[in-house]
């Protein structure tokens, strides 16, 4: 079967780690015969959430910007990567803003497989220990 295939790409170097390893993820998925669009964050025009709750009323977000077409993406596919380099032992905050601006539609990213690409200078692995909870904290 076929899925349709949405890559976040925190990163905020062009050919970064964590930018290569989701070109490594999407050629893997290309080659099974899946459908992927790649989305470097970083390259996108997402402001932060002003916590205006707007959303509340709407369910749509007051700010416009190039959120409102990830979130569509993020609702209809099958399978959603998220990528981020540990940035102080958290996620860098190009992803964290598409985290927080998704919150007026989260409950309709449903029913996905999800992956979460982590990359880091430390070489302990406790120093992902807190990125990992923030990506558990969103599914």
């Amino acid at each position: 079967m076929t899925k349709k295939i949405l890559i976040l790409s925190g990163s905020p170097r062009k050919q970064g780690n964590s930018d290569l390893l989701c070109d490594e993820f999407m050629r893997g998925a290309l080659e099974a015969g899946h459908t992927v669009e790649k989305i470097r964050v970083q390259e996108r025009k997402v402001a932060y959430c002003t916590a205006c709750y707007a959303c509340r009323d709407t369910g749509n977000c007051a700010i416009k910007d190039d959120m409102a077409e990830i979130m569509e993406k993020m609702i209809a596919c099958d399978v959603m990567v998220l990528a981020s380099p540990v940035y102080f032992y958290s996620i860098d905050a190009q992803l964290k803003a598409v985290i927080d601006r998704s919150v007026c539609r989260w409950t309709e990213v449903k029913n996905k497989e999800m992956y979460y690409i982590m990359t880091a200078a430390d070489g302990e692995k406790e120093s992902m220990d807190t990125n990992r909870t923030v990506y558990l904290c969103i599914l």
